[in-house]
Formats: C-alpha cells, sequence, structure tokens
C-alpha cells in the first residue's frame, strides 16, 4: 500500500475534469492508455513551473512511450489556461477546483506553513497503467527531478 491510500495494483479511481485547451479529460477517455496524473499545488509559482517545464522536455520521449500527461490543480480554469499559454504547455492541465479528484487519490493533505495548518493539494503522482490500474505513486515530488523518475517507470511500463 503505498502513503497516498492507492495501492499499486489498484483500479485507478474514476474522474472526469475540465481541462486547458478546452479539453475534458477523464478515466474513461484513456481507457486501453496508460497515463499520468500529476498533482501540483498552484500554477504559475515556482515549483510547479519548474516541474510542467520538465514534464513538457520529456512529452517528445514520453509520447514515443505512448504515455498521456495530466496536470491537476485546485485552481480555477482560468489562471490553469493562462499558465499553460505562458510556458506553451502542450499537455492538458485539469481543474480540479472541488478537490474531489485529489482526495480520491490521496493527494489532498492536511499542509503546514507558518505555524499554521490546512488542507491543500500534494506535489504528487500517479502512473496508471493500460488497464488502469495503478502502476506507481509518487509522494512529495522533487520538481526538479520528476520528469526522468516518470520516464524510467514509463519505460519498465512498456517493457
Amino acid at each position: 500500500m503505498s502513503g497516498t491510500g492507492l495501492a499499486e495494483g489498484a483500479p485507478a479511481p474514476d474522474f472526469s475534469m475540465p481541462a486547458s485547451g478546452g479539453r475534458t479529460v477523464s478515466l474513461e477517455g484513456l481507457k486501453g492508455r496508460p497515463f499520468l496524473l500529476y498533482f501540483y499545488p498552484k500554477a504559475d509559482t515556482p515549483g510547479c513551473t519548474k516541474q510542467a517545464c520538465g514534464i513538457q522536455e520529456a512529452l517528445p520521449q514520453l509520447g514515443t512511450l505512448g504515455l498521456t500527461v495530466i496536470g491537476v490543480s485546485p485552481d480555477r480554469m482560468a489562471p490553469i489556461e493562462t499558465f499553460a499559454a505562458k510556458y506553451g504547455l502542450e499537455f492538458p492541465l485539469a481543474s480540479d477546483e472541488d478537490h474531489r479528484v485529489a482526495e480520491a487519490y490521496g493527494t489532498w493533505v492536511e499542509k503546514s506553513m507558518y505555524g499554521r495548518t490546512y488542507m491543500g493539494m500534494e506535489r504528487s503522482s500517479v502512473l496508471v497503467d493500460a488497464d488502469g490500474r495503478v502502476a506507481k505513486v509518487w509522494r512529495k515530488v522533487k520538481p526538479e527531478a520528476h520528469a526522468a523518475e516518470v520516464l524510467k517507470a514509463a519505460q519498465q511500463l512498456k517493457a
């Protein structure tokens, strides 16, 4: 059992969210394809930008492995669209405003800053295989190294 409450090998929780570029992303729409849901706290902040740009750079390689990447934040669509346009992010960025998807995937967690606790998005990722099962879970992701870790795991998925 991973720390998110999702066991590797368990079915991925269902979801459907609005995404950048007027898209909608859903478990149903990804049926039969491997995908990565990466959860990030806030669009256009330093760590989230570093992570998104790293994934954008790795997109051609991830694409050759047949992996779809979806970024998920609790932001409304307007800041998400601005963020995607500003950095030329081609993969969908989804809005999970009610954090229902983050809760289902165990990434809506208690956080603390400056002595105050609050609920927020943990920087985490979930790799789902073509059969719709959780293949790998990363918690408290380091934005700089994440794209390389995902690429390595996606290659093993393909093998």
